[in-house]
């Protein structure tokens, strides 16, 4: 879905609109000079066919350019709009749309797509694993409120379960706050430029320069994982950047072959006993998702995230 359009020469949709109203204008006029000129050689009657040949392979020429350059997108672009909206299984993504006009509103239309797509995908993801994560704190409430029902309790044990009912309370809080956060990471941010030294937010920049993303953006993304470094043993952070992406590193003790497919994942974290969430790494990609960046994880040694613009 990603796979950019196509691009191939196609005449701006006003210069096939100009041209075609200048043949519809010029025609007539053709025809009226033509009969005068040529009425009196070959005949009302020849002239008269002769003028009415050229005006039908005129305007056959003219239908077949506007169906191939305006009717045909529009055809193109509606059937995939509708396999889209209808939801189909294999929707076939075409390579262009005829004019720049067609093709950049085309281009809009894939976006659009693949933005709802991706926020549909964590919908359902959220879906998934929040069954799951709440299921645990939940269990502990109803285990604990069964046992506080128990007359005999001793004082002791009362407060015990109680804290254990506060504990889950704000484990179930904390996973539904960095829901929202995941949510907040797909609304649209605004679009900008920033020096990547003024959000550094304590890397180390080894290289600095002009990052195509808003401060805003970047804020959030360099606290996010430079926070999560530090959890995980990291002394220090640092920050190169290239013409064609963010490199991020760190000094820890790295990611474990086992989790390296995982890191990503909504609710998966190694720190689940110190209150991690496992959502800080989902909210980046997803944020970065939504200002058409992207972010992975180095394959080699060590902790390197690498971010595409």
């Amino acid at each position: 879905m990603s796979r950019r359009l196509t691009r191939k020469w196609r005449p701006p949709l006003a210069l096939v609109l100009a041209g075609t109203l200048g043949a519809v204008f010029s025609l007539p006029l053709m025809g009226i000079g033509y009969f005068r000129l040529a009425g009196g050689v070959l005949g009302w009657g020849e002239a008269s066919w002769v003028i009415g040949w050229i005006a039908f392979a005129a305007t056959m020429l003219l239908g077949f350019l506007l169906w191939r350059l305006v009717l045909r997108p529009v055809q193109t672009l509606t059937a995939y709009a509708r396999d889209v909206a209808q939801g189909a299984a294999h929707i076939e993504t075409p390579a262009h749309f005829g004019t720049p006009e067609f093709s950049q509103l085309g281009q809009a239309v894939r976006q659009m797509n693949t933005t709802l797509q991706a926020r549909a995908d964590v919908l359902r993801s959220y879906a998934d694993h929040v069954t799951h994560e709440l299921k645990s704190p939940l269990t502990v409430i109803s285990g604990a409120s069964e046992l506080l029902q128990n007359n005999d309790l001793s004082q002791s044990d009362r407060m015990a379960l109680l804290t254990r009912v506060q504990d889950a309370t704000a484990r179930m809080a904390t996973l539904l706050e960095a829901q929202r956060a995941l949510a907040q990471a797909q609304e649209p941010m605004p679009a900008g430029t920033c020096l990547l030294s003024d959000v550094a937010h304590g890397a180390q920049v080894l290289s600095d320069g002009e990052v195509p993303l808003s401060a805003a953006v970047m804020r959030i993304v360099m606290d996010h994982l430079v926070s999560n470094a530090k959890a995980h043993g990291a002394s220090q952070v640092t920050a190169t950047l290239s013409p064609e992406a963010l490199t991020i590193s760190d000094n820890g003790p790295g990611i474990s072959l086992g989790n390296r497919d995982r890191i990503f994942d909504p609710f998966f974290t190694t720190r689940r006993d110190a209150g991690g969430t496992g959502m800080g790494l989902p909210i980046v990609r997803r944020l970065l998702a939504a200002q058409s960046a992207s972010i992975a994880l180095d394959p080699g040694a060590g902790t390197t995230f690498i971010i595409t613009f």
